[in-house]
């Protein structure tokens, strides 16, 4: 049976001390059809001898300046020439070396467009935090988005062939709407019912949770409507802070 070529691609800039953990939980999986792309920022922190270091993993891979994250990131997707794209950003791992075998063996011989699973925190040192705040749906359509982003843009795998560009208009909420569009020109979604990544605090949109926020909120009321939005921010405001008050996290 043929298997799916997984175009797993990392970004990383200055990333010396949070990529090779990236690297080592691809170079880990017992599932060989995987093409391992890298696209580095120009870093001058010593991530570039690194990934040479560990260029007999990783298939492709450029340094150059770029346009922020996801500039970086539609540079990527053109490197890909996988059935699908999966992006494990620096700091971020696949969950256990037996996690894509075991995706690929769930789908069948039947592959969809959207493949989605679960995700785990992890701090700095690797160590699990917890689960993510919100937890995807047993069925997930692009509608479910209007809760949020319900699953992790680390844990969701898109068919190349339906895979956009990002929008680089916004800087730090881009992939909320990538996996929005992708769920729309889906035909089929696939829940693996595992989880497939260890996500790495503190990233680029917690940083900026404000602006983020602000993004979210723009791209959720081009596509649902302004008082639709409203209405859902009030529920989704409620669970935020009871989760903040019952984990001391976010």
């Amino acid at each position: 049976m043929k298997r799916p070529v997984i175009s797993i691609i990392t970004i990383v800039y200055n990333g010396k001390s949070t990529l090779q953990k990236t690297i080592d939980s691809i170079a880990q999986q017992d599932y060989d059809s995987i093409e391992y792309i890298i696209v580095d920022g120009n870093s001058n922190d010593g991530t570039v001898a690194l990934i040479e270091r560990n260029k007999s993993i990783v298939s492709k891979w450029i340094s150059e300046s770029d346009d922020g994250l996801y500039d970086a990131m539609n540079k990527g997707l053109g490197m890909a020439t996988g059935d699908y794209v999966w992006f494990i950003n620096s700091g971020d791992e696949i969950y256990d070396k037996q996690t894509v075998s075991q995706m690929v063996e769930g789908l069948g011989e039947h592959w969809p467009d959207v493949i989605y699973g679960d995700t785990v925190m992890i701090d700095a040192d690797g160590m699990e935090i917890g689960d993510r705040r919100l937890k995807p749906p047993k069925q997930l359509g692009w509608k479910d988005f209007k809760n949020g982003m319900l699953v992790s843009h680390q844990s969701i795998l898109v068919a190349t062939r339906i895979a956009s560009n990002y929008n680089t208009n916004y800087r730090f909420s881009a992939d909320y709407e990538w996996c929005l569009k992708a769920l729309m020109a889906a035909g089929s979604v696939h829940n693996s019912n595992q989880m497939l990544s260890r996500f790495l605090d503190g990233g680029l949109t917690k940083q900026n949770i404000v602006p983020g926020l602000k993004e979210r909120f723009d791209i959720m009321r081009r596509y649902f409507g302004l008082l639709p939005t409203i209405a859902r921010h009030i529920p989704i405001g409620l669970r935020f802070l009871k989760y903040v008050a019952l984990n001391r996290r976010f």
